[in-house]
């Protein structure tokens, strides 16, 4: 794991950068993301009451914070564009990458029960956000029976991945763990309408590594004996997976396609 650097800024009580204002968006009812944060099928009166408390933020440059750990929590966050991985900070100041969210993520949920963010979620790259209040959230979700049901389907998601990770983490070997990581990118790219077999990682090898308990050393091993056995071609972040069924049968685990977090 690698020691934290001091890459946020100056922020306001509730962990949010100063400057980085939210502006309304009327944006729901045509996002092609939809699909992916909100409910299939939400009636047309729901996407305007939802239209009216989305709001959207000015965009976070590679490496800035979108929260930080121990930070207040008062606003989910649905990612529009980019990507960014949520980082839990130890007393010693290494960190630990928990996950990657893509455009269509939801980020803050594992911050409702504390009231303050677990872990911090940097961006890898310019990146942009819709913010919703809580309070608007829950709101709603008290009064439209579709979107609660959404809510709820999307926390029961988010601890079976943790519960994922700690079985991949704890009982697979590098091997495996690299090849589950990629068909899982894979599958969150099918499920955003994207190619599956071609695309480019928001994520350096040293950020793979970490996410997978690994070292960059291996990490860049296996992408050179997974290249070699033509099974995948990298060029510098540039991924095409040639050969998937031999990924999968490396991962030695039948995966769905997912829409949450690697």
């Amino acid at each position: 794991m690698a020691r934290l650097e001091n890459r946020f800024p100056k922020r306001r009580e509730n962990g949010y950068p100063e400057g980085m204002t939210l502006r309304p968006t009327h944006a729901c009812q045509h996002c092609t993301l939809r699909q992916l944060c909100l409910p299939m099928g939400l009636p047309q009166e729901e996407l305007w009451q939802l239209d009216e408390i989305v709001q959207q933020r000015r965009p976070i440059a590679k490496g800035s914070a979108l929260f930080s750990m121990g930070a207040k929590f008062d606003t989910l966050f649905a990612v529009r564009t980019g990507a960014l991985k949520t980082v839990l900070i130890a007393n010693d100041g290494t960190e630990q990458i928990t996950g990657f969210a893509l455009a269509g993520d939801l980020l803050g949920l594992d911050a409702i029960h504390s009231g303050k963010h677990p872990v911090s979620a940097l961006a890898l790259e310019s990146t942009s956000v819709c913010a919703v209040p809580y309070t608007h959230v829950d709101d709603l979700a008290g009064r439209l029976p579709t979107f609660r049901q959404h809510m709820m389907g999307v926390m029961s998601q988010e601890l079976s991945q943790d519960e994922s990770l700690h079985a991949l983490l704890g009982q697979r070997s590098a091997e495996q763990r690299l090849a589950t990581f990629l068909i899982t990118l894979s599958e969150r790219h099918r499920a955003r309408g994207l190619a599956p077999d071609h695309f480019y990682l928001p994520m350096s090898r040293a950020d793979i590594a970490n996410h997978l308990g690994l070292t960059q050393e291996t990490i860049s091993r296996l992408f050179t004996q997974l290249r070699n056995q033509g099974v995948i071609n990298l060029h510098t972040r540039d991924l095409q997976i040639l050969e998937p069924d031999t990924l999968r049968n490396t991962a030695g685990v039948t995966l769905t396609s997912a829409a949450s977090s690697a």
